[in-house]
Parts: C-alpha cells; structure tokens; sequence
C-alpha cells in the first residue's frame, strides 16, 4: 500500500487515502502515523483488503513532515 493523499493532519496523527499497487484498490480515510516507523515498516506491510498482498520490495517511505525528534 502507498499513500496517495493526506485528507487530514493534527500533529503527527492524520487520516490518508492510501492505493495498493498491486491491484489499484483505495481505502479512504485510513487512520495513520506520521512518523519514520510508520512509514518505513507499517505502511509496507499493510494488507490490501481487496487481493492481500503488501508493497512490493522497492517501496519507497514518504517522509515525514516534521523531523523524527521534533516536539509538535
């Protein structure tokens, strides 16, 4: 799964349309993390609710908007 749009960010909580690259499902309004875990070990191995696969080995972790030690 990937994120393909952030609808909505309080700090680091925030709620995202993600996509499954396999198959191009979307999920709206996922709740999510911003930080570096989530995106690097979380979001990769979501399982797309339509075919249940996870991101493929090259997936690329957004980054995050605030810096991982930063107080918000």
């Amino acid at each position: 799964m990937k994120i393909i749009k952030i609808v909505s960010q309080s700090r680091r909580d925030m709620r995202v349309d993600i996509q499954c690259e396999s198959c191009d499902h979307i999920e709206k309004g996922v709740y999510a993390y911003d930080d570096d875990n989530f995106h690097q070990n979380v979001i990769p191995t979501m399982e797309c609710k339509n075919c249940g696969k996870t991101s493929p080995e090259n997936y690329r972790a957004l980054k995050t908007k605030y810096d991982e030690f930063q107080q918000v």
